[in-house]
């Protein structure tokens, strides 16, 4: 099954030739050795360019496996790229098996292959793509390792837009299933739920986990795996280590002190396991700090850890609604407006949240989740912080349903889940 990443692979169009490295990072299992391999080499070839001149190393491959020392897959670089007339593309999959143990946990030991990487930079005839999946390439900071001469293209998930033509199945039942099982491709070739859910916690546990635990030499992994359950629980729910910390204590839980739990909440975000959204003061128009809010980049994986027992439908949405958001490139906050109001006779402060403050250059968009907008009596509860907001950028509630595109008298857009995730220019119709 060939799924189309018109997105990501015209990115990679953008960058070519660019003179830098191409760094595809995602979390695994997401698609980056299909995007390199086939969708982008099919591309390159397709425009002219020579199939011997398309080097492919999957490292993870045992027919390669003598090039996971980085002074051979130098040396056999070289020899293949070895006409300066010719120009040279270089694919490394799973970059990560050419890095040493030691390398992977001592800071100190420097890492050969970061020095090959930089040696092919200097050949102008030689463009440079590598992928990697675990330990030190699977962390958000490896664009730092080639020195400001590496150029990240981030993949994620499938999106509803890429799922739901390759499921086969109408948009509502696509949805339900995107909700439940998430958008790792593979998930669209296993047969029936018992072959999903087993695909998805094999995964949460020998792969993601296991990542983790190696890169950061984690000996206490119960603690880890007890952290991305409380993270997946509060989903769409304001936290911080504080109360992930109290939520640990009522449990019984104590072996995680907060510094611990700050930490292994970066461990995820690093892995593109988990996203975090802060808080934004949009009428102070300054960052609050804690708490966040926090997202789960495979609304499956998320579901999977809950042994799908918590399948809040309203909290899920906002969730494929943010990760929708990210994946078209906006940067996205947690909105508070401050108002003044009176109860019991007093004038009092009170903070009423917007989902998702949405910024793209000079655009700005606020948007609202909603489940469900029955009656007039919701339709105000929901737009009630969104007609607070002193400015004209446009203000948005995504319902649940196949609802028909329109505006109210108080100007705020109400937009189908469907229009919003199919329609790559929802938010400006």
């Amino acid at each position: 099954m060939v799924i189309k990443r018109d997105r990501y692979l015209e990115k990679l169009i953008s960058k070519q030739n660019n003179g830098m490295i191409k760094v595809i990072t995602g979390l695994r299992r997401c698609g980056k050795s299909f995007l390199l391999f086939e969708l982008y080499r099919d591309y390159l070839i397709s425009s002219g360019v020579p199939e011997n001149n398309i080097l492919c190393i999957p490292l993870d491959d045992v027919d390669y496996e003598e090039y996971c020392d980085p002074h051979k897959l130098h040396t056999y670089i070289k020899e293949q790229v070895n006409d300066p007339e010719q120009q040279y593309y270089v694919f490394i999959d799973e970059a990560q098996y050419a890095i040493s143990k030691e390398e992977m946990k001592n800071p100190d030991v420097p890492i050969r292959l970061y020095g090959v990487l930089n040696s092919l930079l200097r050949k102008r005839n030689v463009d440079v793509y590598i992928t990697g999946s675990n330990s030190k390439f699977l962390s958000s900071d490896i664009m730092t390792e080639f020195r400001g001469r590496g150029d990240e293209v981030h993949i994620a998930p499938l999106s509803f837009s890429e799922y739901f033509p390759a499921s086969g199945l109408n948009k509502m039942d696509a949805w339900k299933e995107y909700l439940y099982y998430g958008g790792l491709p593979h998930i669209l070739a296993e047969m029936g739920d018992e072959a999903k859910s087993n695909y998805l916690e094999k995964l949460n546990r020998e792969i993601y986990l296991r990542d983790i635990y190696e890169r950061y030499d984690m000996r206490e992994e119960a603690g880890m795996e007890s952290l991305m359950k409380v993270v997946a629980s509060a989903v769409g729910s304001l936290t911080n280590p504080q109360k992930i910390s109290a939520t640990f204590m009522s449990s019984g839980y104590k072996g995680i002190s907060i510094p611990t739990i700050s930490n292994y909440l970066k461990y995820l975000q690093e892995s593109f396991v988990i996203q975090k959204a802060e808080r934004y003061d949009i009428k102070g128009r300054k960052y609050i700090g804690t708490p966040s809010k926090y997202y789960y980049s495979d609304l499956g994986l998320r579901n999977s850890l809950l042994n799908f027992r918590q399948f809040e439908e309203t909290h899920l949405m906002e969730n494929a609604i943010y990760n929708e958001l990210i994946y078209r490139g906006y940067n996205v906050d947690v909105g508070v407006v401050e108002v003044r109001q009176d109860e019991d006779g007093k004038r009092v402060r009170k903070q009423m949240e917007v989902d998702f403050v949405v910024n793209q250059s000079s655009r700005r968009y606020y948007i609202q989740s909603a489940f469900a907008l029955p009656d007039r009596e919701k339709v105000e509860q929901e737009q009630a912080s969104l007609v607070k907001i002193p400015d004209s950028f446009k203000k948005i509630i995504v319902v649940g349903d196949n609802s028909p595109i329109w505006r109210n008298e108080e100007g705020v857009t109400i937009i189908g889940i469907y229009d919003f995730l199919l329609n790559n220019n929802s938010l400006d119709l």
